[in-house]
């Protein structure tokens, strides 16, 4: 999914006193969320320019959050985390994954760093955090015939042991690029990962519920 966003002959670099630029002539700008793809290839140039941002940014509201793989090296990563918590933004971890084979299967990597990476926003940052918003959440794509109900079931009690009020949300797959083989998630996939989660959490929502004809969860 977003393999468009991976073809750089078609891109343009881009510096960060550009970015910061255009944000700062246009008030209606008030978050930058970095994601993709994922961003950890270009974490330095993420922790730079969004700590510059900040800096400069005067009366300007501006939040930084992040939707990536969590697969960063971790001092980077608690870098761009704490920057993102001071901002006021959010992290959402996009979790394949429990079983290290399966991730593997899905990515071409295990998800040693993705635990890791995780327990580390959550005891620095999320843990403490006095906000009314929560500052870390996690989903998983619903990948047919890879995410059974035992898969969100480990990741389900691997969050629960962190909180069990950490947001997550189960989304629904689109078949696309080199899994356009696969069909839609199936709603009795979607069924039984929903149960299998809000056995531990008490945050579970589910999205891209319009790719099975569904306004609410209630439907299935």
């Amino acid at each position: 999914q977003n393999w468009s966003h991976k073809l750089l002959s078609m891109g343009k670099k881009v510096s960060k006193d550009h970015l910061i630029n255009l944000t700062l002539n246009n008030e209606k700008i008030s978050c930058w969320c970095w994601f993709g793809g994922s961003i950890e290839p270009q974490l330095p140039f993420v922790i730079s320019a969004s700590k510059e941002m900040l800096m400069r940014k005067k009366n300007h509201i501006l939040r930084i959050c992040v939707e990536w793989n969590g697969d960063g090296h971790p001092n980077l990563v608690k870098k761009l985390a704490e920057i993102v918590y001071n901002s006021g933004g959010n992290i959402k971890f996009d979790f394949k994954a429990f079983n290290p084979n399966v991730h593997y299967a899905l990515t071409g990597r295990d998800n040693t760093n993705v635990l890791r990476n995780i327990t580390l926003v959550y005891e620095n940052f999320e843990k403490n955090n006095t906000r009314s918003v929560p500052m870390l959440g996690i989903s998983t794509l619903l990948v047919p015939f890879y995410l059974d109900s035992i898969e969100i079931e480990k990741i389900s009690q691997f969050i629960a042991n962190l909180n069990p009020d950490i947001p997550y949300s189960l989304l629904i797959f689109h078949p696309d690029f080199m899994m356009n083989d696969l069909p839609v998630t199936p709603r009795s996939q979607v069924q039984e990962a929903y149960n299998s989660a809000t056995k531990y959490l008490n945050n579970v929502r589910v999205g891209n519920l319009h790719l099975l004809g569904l306004k609410s969860i209630k439907e299935l």
